[in-house]
């Protein structure tokens, strides 16, 4: 049996993290359960991450980033009137073939948005910042158009909130796609 680095164990952790936070969330999410998936003990678990919130800024920073390269690989090759179409069909791929991102993406924002209810404004800060660089980076795909921008991420939400509440593709709310 070949035993794995810390790095490697590390990265098994993200991934375990990102399947459990998504599905129950950060205050539904016990450390116990990520161990448990990855088949480590808690304290070992706690020798690669000091706490569960490093734990999950860890799988929310993953999320957006693997979210922001869809959209750059994209682009690449597309012709420039073509990005709107190819990031968002890219999206769609990515989200489908992947559910959990969709779900986690939708974690990240009750858990941000509960810890600022309760007056932790630090919680968000670091997820604040990895969606802007989501923000930056599909902004510069789109000419630098914030109109476009805003658009086009616009739709991608209320694309990810009729996805979440689980409306079936041929319901009347998706006509106007």
């Amino acid at each position: 049996m070949v035993r794995m680095s810390a790095e490697e164990r590390r990265e098994s952790v993200i991934r375990a993290a990102i399947t459990e936070f998504a599905r129950a969330g950060y205050k539904g999410t016990s450390t116990e359960a990520i161990a448990r998936r990855v088949g480590v003990s808690q304290p070992y678990l706690f020798r690669l991450f000091p706490t569960k919130e490093a734990i999950f800024l860890a799988a929310a920073h993953r999320c957006l980033e693997e979210t922001r390269e869809v959209f750059a690989k994209a682009v690449e090759g597309a012709p420039p009137r073509g990005a709107p179409q190819a990031m968002a069909a890219a999206y769609d791929h990515l989200i489908s073939e992947d559910p959990e991102k969709l779900q986690l993406q939708m974690q990240i924002y009750v858990a941000v948005a509960s810890a600022e209810a309760a007056g932790d404004h630090e919680f968000g800060s670091s997820i604040r910042t990895a969606w802007l660089e989501l923000w930056d980076g599909a902004h510069l795909a789109l000419g630098g158009d914030a109109g476009e921008t805003t658009r086009f991420l616009a739709k991608g939400m209320l694309i990810n909130t009729l996805m979440s509440l689980g409306f079936p593709p041929d319901h009347r709310v998706w006509s106007g796609f």
